[in-house]
């Protein structure tokens, strides 16, 4: 691109749809996803905020290199391969390998350990500020063979329960992970896998909690549709009665959450606020925040909902507006923390207040120095201030920009 160079990534998204001659709806047809949604990503009112998605935009609108779409701060020839994560090609080897086979060549390992070591690889994703995906990705390989030779090695019908719902959970990590590096057919895999085993148990908040992470994979991938039906169905039959335990209640009240996102994108907007309402009661009846299966339900998140849910429909005023009121918990995985506050970032920049802009890229770069290191939101909303730099955020502007590799 030559005169386009100041351009932002939905005004280039546009230039590259119309130069080939594709209408919004066509590029949205392509995508898998909506005309609305393609209307809205080229008005900057919905963030492309995964690096799957810039790739799979490249290829259809026959971009050779993401710098095209980006302006420079993410570049590569779109194959593929040159955005995979080092360790996805053993996470890769092992989810095609038949369950039989994974725990072959692995000797003795006790439930209890395997336990142990799926809660800490989860505790190191949902709070290192550091390095979490490379520690991460490395190890969920390893434990998922753990995890099935914890199961072949079961000494009780107890101790095979508790293994597979450990490696269920093991599961949800594999998808989220994927889902954030790039890979949304292989979390996918992961994904159904879980489903499979929760559904073999007949444990109704585990079933909830394993399709959670299913509509997720759905929702990210573009096949919204899909997922409201999977997580409307699951809802029916997962319906918790008087003495509901609080697992339950937090695994269907995630449920009801990430349908909810899901129906806004499929352009069900009623059916997404009256799936909030229904979180809202669920979350009332629960009475705080809880992280029960990973999938993180309660008060504080159904009210970063309700502000995600205005920010899709392209309200970003009403999207604010909510997030006066919203106290984020501190207690809640640090993922879910980093991707609300870039979220208002964004929303503030579409309204133009760069000092409150400016604010949010600073708050949030504390809280997570490694994830917004790799926001596409993040270092577009840098480039775009960095060109009008006021001397009342200029300091701050600027460290930022320092961290993230950003130059005037």
């Amino acid at each position: 691109m030559t005169e386009e160079a100041d351009f932002s990534i939905g005004a280039r998204i546009r230039y590259y749809r119309e130069r080939i001659g594709l209408t919004q709806k066509a590029m949205g047809e392509l995508m898998g996803k909506t005309e609305n949604w393609a209307h809205k990503v080229e008005k900057g009112l919905l963030p492309i905020d995964r690096l799957s998605v810039l790739i799979d935009l490249a290829r259809v609108l026959r971009v050779s290199d993401l710098s095209d779409l980006t302006g420079g701060f993410l570049s590569g020839a779109v194959t593929g391969s040159q955005f995979q994560h080092e360790a996805v090609p053993a996470i890769r080897r092992a989810l095609s390998l038949p369950a039989s086979l994974l725990p072959a060549g692995v000797s003795s390992v006790p439930v209890k350990d395997f336990a142990e070591g799926v809660a800490d690889a989860w505790t190191v994703y949902e709070t290192q500020e550091k390095d979490r995906y490379a520690n991460v990705g490395s190890r969920l390989p390893v434990l998922l063979c753990q995890g099935h030779a914890a199961l072949r090695d079961a000494d009780s019908t107890e101790e095979e329960h508790e293994a597979v719902r450990q490696i269920i959970s093991l599961y949800g990590l594999h998808q989220i992970w994927l889902r954030r590096v790039g890979e949304p057919v292989l979390a996918r895999i992961a994904a159904d896998r879980g489903v499979a085993l929760a559904d073999g148990l007949g444990d109704p908040a585990l079933l909830a909690a394993a399709t959670w992470n299913l509509s997720c994979v759905l929702t990210t991938s573009g096949d919204v549709g899909d997922s409201v039906a999977l997580a409307r169905e699951t809802i029916a039959s997962c319906r918790p009665g008087e003495n509901a335990s609080p697992e339950h209640l937090s695994a269907y009240g995630a449920l009801h959450l990430q349908a909810a996102v899901a129906a806004v994108r499929a352009n069900q907007a009623p059916v997404g606020h009256d799936l909030l309402r229904e979180a809202t009661k669920i979350a009332r009846r629960l009475g705080r925040d809880r992280n029960d299966w990973h999938a993180c339900f309660g008060p504080s998140n159904v009210a970063m909902h309700a502000v995600h849910l205005a920010a899709e429909e392209g309200d970003s005023g009403e999207a604010l507006r909510l997030a006066d009121s919203v106290e984020v918990n501190p207690e809640m995985p640090l993922e879910r923390r980093t991707r609300y506050l870039i979220e208002v970032m964004h929303c503030n920049r579409i309204q133009k207040d760069d000092f409150a802009t400016v604010y949010m890229l600073r708050k949030v770069t504390e809280q997570s120095p490694e994830e917004v290191r790799y926001s596409p939101l993040v270092r577009e909303a840098v480039t775009d201030l960095m060109k009008r730099e006021k001397p009342t955020w200029r300091a701050d502007l600027r460290r930022v920009a320092q961290h993230i590799g950003v130059t005037a």
